[in-house]
């Protein structure tokens, strides 16, 4: 069975002479084993398929006809039960490989039933596990006949495993349903998830929480763009935040959603002109398919401009987004507890029209029937939002301007106080009403439930990580930028709080990732936003651990140029202090501040880039560790390149002449002669003004004691300079001192510097000559 692959990638390369091989002869016997009595043998048949499968090597009239239905007789319920359970765990893996149709056909119907196998606890495991998967690959309309019903019944059993593999996948799940499903069904069927008397299923519950929101993002709610039938539409409805957003409606809801946020994830583009966003919220703009996107660390990404733009050809996506279809916008109706309540107007402003509201009557005999129950914490939280909601009443429901008001967009009317069907969530040690589990504290969002949001809210309570989870907050954290774009920036006032509570967490590994992520949300937020919200905690993030300033440090570039040009200056006073980490050791640091220097060059002026940049280039150029110095001469070359230092470059020769050439370590020495390599080949500077300013100091390491400059400066000499036809010709008064320099080196006592100055190594690189020359790490 272990050999099956190989032979199966050997028929396929011969397939002219022997065409129906794997088929009639190769295929039978892994369909064969799959129901071996010995376990290996069968794990090996199992493996054996998927790669079959995964490297295309089966045609699909075989998998129909052959391995199909065999699989489906594996799950028969009179089968051995751990055949049963590896078969049901096959098909799982196998629904995507082999599309919707053959799954909805023979393979659906099986593990609908499989979903309530009463006997085999392992089996229903598997199947809550996979379930996700099976919604995307089937689509919404069989998910929500067929599949959803299974899906509540696996939420509700009586071993927790199962119940914590439906909260695992539950994002993948939503993705695949309707708004409405979403909203009416699937939210409740959450909370349950949350308040689920295992610790474990309610753990589980709260890492997905974040995602489960971000599936409830609208169009019409945060201005997004889709690609959908290659071709990009801008969406209806984006004048409220001017964001555009590039989805796949085939992918809606796949397993590659579920990478999205914080600092796993967070390499997103530098291009400053990738950006593109648009106010007009009846425009429609179609360009060509730009083909597909290329996978950077996280998956689906937002790509958006503080200003107004066009709609590019080609987006690139955001670590924390989701692939999905475009939803069709769904007013949030407030449902009042209890029994329809006599209408009861309160004074609101004037020409506002009055919204029925539960009266004190029916205010008092709520908390009446609930006082018997007092002891249980949930009941407890109730009762204080019903008593809140009381007071109100007694100052005659007038309080203008507070979040008392809830505001229903489409009628234009307002609500006093709501309280909402669904159980809010305390603790027993809670002495007051705390703004967690208030549903009325914030204005209601009309994308996500409110009852969702209040618990997304908790999960920076402290005893939420005494109670679920110890990591609650990191988790919390992670998916915040993707809460965030769900709510859009107008609900930003909604997470301010919580933001502010996890980036003054105690734990280094809370503030991390908002710190790898903080770039993300600055897109989100818009320039206003950010200068008030984020600039203050990006600050404080500059001074913590490394470990925090890491994250901060990876995506600088991204976060600076977002801000404006005054804001973005004063940052230019603290890149000095990256320089300085809390273990001399960490090279990577300073690595990736070289890279992020690279960057940093287009967004400040010359004067600027000579006064502030230029000293931390020649810093790093002297670091002690060889990675960091050939990052920075690559920033010094890119200081060449830039025509914003041209004013200024006679004096940066000299200082690159005075600082390296003539620099007391062997190391520096070196650099230069790189540099000049470097400068010559990428025509960074004309040939003539190259010979004026640095061509002399060059030549004079040909006396150096050390090796390794001697034989950087043969190279030098060899593969860049007199590949010139300018420094060749007979006319040119540096050819004189170029030939008796050369032959000095061919006369060295070293060897390696007489053969580079001897013969020209065509296959070797310079980049990786020039490395392995370099000194140790340290």
């Amino acid at each position: 069975m272990e050999q099956i692959p190989h032979i199966a990638i050997f028929c396929q390369e011969h397939r002219p002479s022997v065409p129906s091989a794997f088929s009639k002869y190769l295929l039978p016997i892994v369909v064969r084993y799959l129901a071996d009595q010995n376990n290996q043998v069968r794990k090996t048949s199992q493996a054996a398929l998927l790669v079959l499968l995964e490297q295309d090597l089966i045609e699909r009239a075989d998998v129909e006809s052959q391995i199909c239905p065999v699989l489906v007789d594996l799950t028969a319920p009179d089968s051995n039960d751990d055949v049963k359970t590896e078969a049901m765990a096959i098909i799982c893996k196998m629904a995507p490989m082999v599309g919707k149709d053959i799954t909805e056909r023979l393979f659906l119907p099986r593990f609908c039933e499989m979903c309530c196998d009463c006997r085999m606890f392992h089996v229903r495991k598997v199947c809550a596990a996979n379930f996700g998967d099976m919604c995307s690959v089937v689509g919404g309309e069989a998910t929500e006949e067929l599949l959803l019903p299974r899906f509540f019944q696996l939420c509700s059993d009586n071993v927790w495993g199962v119940r914590k593999a439906c909260a695992e996948c539950f994002m993948t799940v939503s993705s695949a349903t309707s708004q409405e499903v979403r909203r009416t069904k699937l939210s409740s069927l959450f909370i349950s998830l949350i308040s689920d008397p295992s610790r474990w299923v309610r753990q589980a519950a709260f890492q997905s929480l974040g995602q489960f929101i971000s599936t409830f993002a609208s169009p019409s709610n945060v201005g997004q763009c889709f690609r959908e039938e290659q071709r990009l539409v801008k969406l209806r409805g984006a004048a409220s935040s001017g964001f555009v957003f590039q989805g796949s409606g085939a992918a809606a809801g796949g397993g590659r959603g579920q990478r999205g946020f914080g600092e796993a994830a967070s390499e997103s583009s530098r291009n400053p002109g990738d950006h593109c966003c648009s106010t007009s919220a009846a425009a429609v703009a179609e360009v060509p398919d730009a083909g597909p996107f290329e996978e950077q660390v996280l998956p689906p990404l937002l790509r958006c401009a503080p200003q107004e733009g066009t709609v590019l050809e080609q987006e690139l996506y955001n670590s924390f987004h989701y692939w999905r279809t475009p939803i069709p916008a769904i007013d949030l109706d407030v449902e009042l507890q209890g029994d329809k309540a006599p209408a009861e107007h309160c004074s609101g402003s004037p020409g506002s029209s009055a919204a029925p509201v539960l009266g004190r009557k029916e205010l008092e005999e709520l908390i009446e029937n609930l006082e018997p129950h007092i002891d249980d914490p949930d009941v407890k939280a109730q009762v204080d939002v019903l008593t809140a909601a009381l007071r109100a009443t007694e100052l005659d429901c007038h309080v203008p301007g507070s979040a008392l008001e809830l505001q229903d967009a489409e009628r234009g009317q307002s609500n006093c106080f709501a309280v909402h069907n669904q159980p809010l969530i305390g603790d027993s040690s809670d002495t007051q009403v705390t703004p967690y589990f208030l549903s009325f504290s914030f204005p209601t969002p009309d994308v996500v439930p409110q009852a969702l949001l209040d618990q997304y809210l908790s999960m920076t309570d402290p005893s939420r990580a005494q109670t679920v989870d110890m990591e609650i907050a990191k988790h919390c954290a992670y998916s915040l930028p993707g809460v965030a774009l769900t709510l859009g920036r107008q609900n930003w006032h909604c997470l301010r709080d919580t933001y502010e509570t996890l980036a003054s967490d105690m734990q280094w590994k809370v503030r991390r990732t908002l710190a790898f992520s903080i770039h993300e949300l600055a897109l989100i937020l818009g320039d206003q936003l950010t200068a008030a919200d984020l600039v203050p905690i990006f600050n404080s993030f500059l001074k913590d651990l490394d470990e925090v300033r890491i994250g901060v440090l990876k995506h600088l570039y991204d976060f600076l140029k977002l801000l404006h040009q005054e804001t973005r200056r004063k940052y230019l006073y603290q890149l000095q202090e990256f320089l300085v980490t809390d273990n001399s050791r960490n090279w990577r640091f300073r690595s990736e501040l070289a890279e992020q220097l690279v960057l940093l060059l287009e967004l400040y002026s010359a004067q600027d880039v000579y006064d502030y940049l230029r000293p931390l280039a020649f810093s790093l150029c002297t670091d002690r560790v060889s990675s960091v110095r050939w990052i920075s001469y690559k920033l010094i070359l890119t200081i060449f390149y830039s025509s914003k230092i041209i004013q200024l470059y006679k004096w940066f020769l000299v200082e690159l002449v005075d600082k390296f050439c003539h620099s007391p370590k062997w190391s520096g020495r070196q650099a230069f002669a790189f540099v000049c390599q470097l400068v010559v080949e990428d025509d960074c500077l004309s040939l003539e003004q190259f010979s004026k300013h640095l061509l002399g100091p060059l030549l004079q390491l040909a006396s150096d004691p050390v090796p390794n400059v001697r034989v950087l400066l043969a190279k030098t000499l060899r593969q860049s300079l007199l590949e010139r036809e300018y420094f060749v010709h007979s006319g040119n008064s540096h050819q004189e001192a170029l030939e008796q320099t050369l032959v000095a080196l061919q006369t060295d006592l070293d060897k390696d510097v007489k053969y580079f100055a001897s013969v020209h190594p065509g296959s070797t690189r310079i980049s990786e000559d020039a490395l392995s020359t370099a000194s140790s790490t340290y």
